[in-house]
């Protein structure tokens, strides 16, 4: 299909917002066990994945955790298995899946309907540093 690692769990985040930026900087630094590679949902790779997927990209414009070979999460879904993935705690986020995904979905969506508003956009994608390039796809 597309030249990604089948070993690794693949973040799709929105690579202009700040929120976003944090978001993944935090997954970085707390993946101990280097479980996630980072895609930006505008790069050209991003939409293929997104394309390969089928995934409508007007359902969801800021999140996709897709693990290659197994399964895709969108939304509130994705947020809550990476915090699972993640372990320590960050499990105790998987507490909400006893919450009805919709209502989960309701609260992902409010924030990241408002996201830009309240947390700013970058001109362009974030640009790895590094200590950390080796985690981005390209």
């Amino acid at each position: 299909m597309l030249n990604i690692p089948i070993d690794k769990k693949i973040i799709l985040f929105d690579g202009v917002c700040n929120l976003c930026d944090s978001a993944v900087q935090m997954i970085v630094k707390h993946d101990t066990e280097d479980i996630f590679r980072f895609v930006a949902l505008q790069s050209d790779l991003g939409q293929k994945i997104i394309q390969h997927l089928g995934i409508d990209i007007q359902k969801t414009d800021s999140i996709i955790l897709y693990h290659p070979g197994f399964a895709y999460y969108l939304k509130s879904e994705a947020a809550l298995e990476i915090a699972k993935n993640l372990g320590g705690i960050f499990y105790f986020a998987t507490l909400f899946t006893i919450l009805p995904t919709s209502f989960n979905n309701y609260i992902y969506d409010y924030v990241a309907k408002n996201r830009y508003k309240w947390y700013g956009k970058k001109e362009a994608c974030l640009i790895p540093t590094k200590e950390i390039q080796a985690k981005f796809l390209e």
